[in-house]
């Protein structure tokens, strides 16, 4: 690719040496009168509805009035200019396919993941079902604008193993490379009353987080045939900050818990390589995302020293020490983690890949090269390149 290059606009501008960037985790929300627009004809008049406050807007839903929150479009803003609540007509237009573009070329990214959207956080089955499939056909139409360049993730129900395997077939048809389940399977009736549920944003807090006590685990057999499924169709699986869900709205919480939603990530790649899933699946691939990857490395080294004393008595299925799982099967991506970039040579830090965030409030943009080079300093350009682009078509299986 060159300067030139008319697909990519102008990722290549100044000094920048190292090639094309591809963003390993960045978002894409739709619009709230998507809902009514791609829903069923029977489902249109549940869609949620926008009203106008005094201070902000407001998402109406299910008898829930709640505020529009803003930390996930805080693009183009400095932090001291961050604000919890506003109105739609303060956020950054990341829908419209034509701004989206312009502002991947403003920052220099040529190519990114796009995780965001999913399902709404209905307790009516049929709405909760239908805005699955209405949120990937929208995103699968809004990629079709530059496929080339944008590569949305699916999403599928997680609360009985059959029904998220007709989903997979669904989204594999479509042209999904990736599925997005959460960190653990949902339990099959607290989706309809949770919480976290009602108040937090839509229904991507239980699509990421699920129920780490519920019936239903990962390492259950009964699992292996969607794993095997996801084989067939070389789906990647991605976890995105599921583990733990920082509390957003609490300021005194916030900054003591946005390092253990990383952390937390580390419990279901533990489940998966210590139930022997790599093993009986060798081709399965999970992408830890946003989970940040300076701990990747002392992770495994904890794993790999645990599970060399404590195998005996405990006797896990898996054959291989844990850090053939981590170089062969689990990939991580990260904003601004120099630590794990420096851990890049050791067992668990290899399969790490750049991201901007876009347009959450961790974002890069619009000064990503600029941070690239500041994270990156004395790295060699090989390596650089493998993190912001190489990395990541790997985990897809693409050129």
């Amino acid at each position: 690719m060159s300067e030139a290059d008319p697909k990519f606009g102008s990722a290549l501008k100044d000094d920048w040496k190292w090639g094309p960037i591809f963003d390993a985790d960045a978002h894409i929300d739709p619009p709230h009168d998507m809902w009514k627009e791609y829903l069923p004809e029977s489902q249109k008049h549940k869609a949620p509805v926008i009203e106008a406050g005094e201070d902000c807007d407001y998402i109406v839903f299910e008898g829930n009035r709640r505020p529009v929150m803003m930390i996930n479009n805080q693009a183009g803003r400095e932090g001291k200019d961050f604000k919890m609540k506003g109105r739609l007509s303060e956020q950054r237009n990341t829908y419209d396919p034509a701004k989206r573009l312009a502002d991947m070329d403003l920052d220099g990214i040529d190519q990114a993941i796009m995780f965001g959207g999913g399902p709404l956080g209905s307790f009516d089955n049929d709405l909760y079902i239908a805005s699955f499939e209405a949120y990937s056909r929208w995103v699968m139409e809004w990629a079709s604008n530059a496929p080339h360049r944008l590569f949305p993730v699916g999403h599928a129900p997680m609360r009985d193993i059959d029904e998220t395997i007709e989903h997979v077939h669904r989204l594999a048809r479509m042209g999904f490379k990736m599925l997005q389940l959460p960190a653990f399977p949902q339990n099959p009736d607290a989706w309809k009353t949770s919480s976290e549920i009602r108040n937090m944003k839509s229904g991507q807090v239980s699509a990421q987080t699920g129920d780490p006590k519920g019936a239903l685990q990962y390492y259950q057999p009964e699992f292996d045939r969607l794993w095997k499924v996801l084989c067939d169709y070389g789906m990647v699986i991605t976890f995105h900050l599921g583990g733990r869900v920082p509390r957003f709205g609490e300021k005194q919480f916030f900054l003591p818990d946005m390092p253990m939603s990383k952390l937390a990530m580390a419990e279901p790649i533990g489940i998966f390589i210590f139930n022997g899933i790599f093993d009986r699946f060798p081709d399965l691939r999970i992408g830890s995302m946003e989970s940040g990857v300076g701990w990747f490395a002392w992770y495994t080294e904890y794993i790999t020293r645990t599970w060399e004393k404590q195998r005996f008595w405990v006797q896990p299925p898996n054959r291989e020490s844990p850090g053939v799982y981590m170089d062969n099967n689990v990939w991580g991506s990260f904003i601004q983690d120099r630590t794990g970039i420096l851990n890049r040579g050791l067992p668990g830090g290899r399969n790490i890949m750049w991201s901007s965030d876009y347009p959450h409030s961790e974002t890069t943009f619009p000064r990503s090269h600029e941070i690239i080079r500041r994270d990156f300093a004395g790295v060699p350009d090989e390596d650089i390149r493998d993190i912001i682009c190489n990395n990541a078509k790997r985990l897809l299986r693409i050129s």
